[in-house]
């Protein structure tokens, strides 16, 4: 039986990206610097959200454009990450930053699909 896509939660990147977001806010939950924490939790949230809006708007180039956002947010919050374990937010980073890039890789892999089909 073949593994359809018919709405974006069946989608590993969405997937992925909701869990990295799980992840992050356990990992930030007792964090005191707000700003900072706000802001790595908005990253991580706008992957999997940006994936999802742009699946649900039915067009393949605005599905490849929100993928991108989806993308650039992942590459913000690797940076985030590395700049917290760099100031003594994270102790370790490796595992999430490890995350951040198959992550980003997965969306580029979706990215280069879906561009392939429009080019057809």
């Amino acid at each position: 039986m073949e593994n359809k896509i018919e709405k974006f939660e069946d989608l590993l990147i969405w997937q992925d990206g909701v869990e990295l977001s799980v992840q992050i806010y356990a990992h930030f939950k007792e964090c005191k610097d707000y700003g900072f924490r706000d802001q790595v939790q908005r990253a991580s949230v706008s992957i999997p959200s940006n994936t999802a809006e742009g699946f649900d708007r039915l067009s393949n180039n605005e599905f490849i454009r929100f993928l991108k956002i989806a993308k650039g947010s992942c590459a913000e919050l690797r940076t985030q990450l590395i700049i917290a374990q760099k100031v003594g937010l994270l102790a370790d980073s490796t595992e999430l930053i490890e995350h951040t890039k198959k992550l980003s890789a997965m969306i580029q892999k979706m990215i280069s699909y879906r561009d392939g089909i429009r080019k057809k």
